[in-house]
């Protein structure tokens, strides 16, 4: 076996394994553990994180942070590889932050010259834009990673309605949306689904008494639980073509529309009283493309908004 294709073999081998003796590897190659040894020193210089135990029960040891084995690509596929890590820009704050913008790196310095040229010329001509927030999200790491694993956390959550307190979730998946990230966990607070604005987040550690983590694997992020309203107040409306199609921008409004055949469309769903205040300014900012049928209430805090629009321009 050629010692290039041998030296490919063998990074995907200790990859796959993990922890190794070297007369396994030997063996499995058809080699001398000497030769094996000189290949193991050259995946160490190429980045592969070695190290070795010694002892009866020694070996070798792939650490935590494997480097995978080389990838092939097609100059289009690199390049659309490069603007999928280059939108995220953005975006003040991910989970990945580091990581992201090493791979980028890597990515446009390995390319040929001519491939680097040609993203060049398009960096000005083509962008995935999202809005920019002021705000950081610093948990983002904490609490993805409790949500692959299903950890229970503790949070510094500060709320528009409640101010800043303590809460213990159990993250179910992150998402961004329009600049944001959200966090929808079980709350074990309100005993239920909720959605939390990850800038709001100022804190997160595992939960040190220990609750037992709820059975929360069949849960996915394209199953995204909605929250059950507290004080619920029905509201419905009417919508126009290009109401849908602004509150289709709208992630968490998607559950409540149903859209008919011409574009047009209408809501009925119970939401929580408490949060009257937010659909107030949403509604008006839909103008002429929403007729508000329900509750009572939204229609007066509407009507009072409007007045007090009004004084400021009179």
């Amino acid at each position: 076996m050629p010692k290039s294709k041998r030296l490919m073999e063998l990074m995907m081998t200790v990859n796959r394994k993990r922890r190794f003796k070297v007369q396994e590897l030997a063996d499995e190659f058809g080699v001398s553990t000497r030769t094996i040894l000189r290949d193991l020193q050259e995946l160490s210089e190429l980045g592969v994180p070695l190290y070795s135990e010694v002892g009866p029960h020694g070996g070798y040891q792939v650490i935590r942070e494997r480097v995978l084995p080389p990838i092939a690509f097609t100059e289009e596929e690199a390049v659309a590889m490069f603007f999928a890590v280059h939108a995220l820009r953005h975006y003040s704050s991910l989970p990945f932050e580091t990581e992201s913008a090493a791979a980028l790196n890597k990515f446009y310095l390995h390319m040929p010259g001519d491939i680097r040229d040609r993203i060049d010329g398009m960096k000005d001509r083509v962008d995935f834009i999202t809005p920019t927030r002021r705000g950081d999200a610093p948990c983002l790491a904490i609490l993805l990673d409790a949500a692959v694993h299903q950890k229970v956390l503790v949070v510094d959550y500060e709320s528009k309605e409640e101010g800043a307190g303590s809460r213990r979730i159990q993250p179910v998946c992150l998402y961004a949306n329009n600049g944001f990230w959200y966090c929808t966990a079980y709350c074990f607070l309100r005993q239920g689904f909720r959605v939390f604005r990850c800038d709001r987040i100022r804190g997160a550690v595992d939960d040190p008494s220990g609750t037992e983590p709820l059975d929360l694997g069949d849960v996915r992020l394209s199953r995204r639980e909605a929250a059950e309203p507290r004080e619920p107040v029905r509201l419905r409306a009417e919508l126009s073509r290009g109401g849908i199609q602004r509150c289709e921008a709208e992630l968490w409004l998607a559950p409540m529309l149903h859209v008919r055949e011409d574009g047009s469309g209408w809501i009925d769903w119970d939401v929580s009283r408490s949060d009257i205040p937010f659909y107030t300014e949403f509604m008006i900012g839909l103008g002429d493309e929403v007729v508000l049928e329900g509750p009572a209430e939204l229609k007066e805090a509407i009507r009072k908004r409007l007045h007090e629009l009004l004084a400021l321009y009179s």
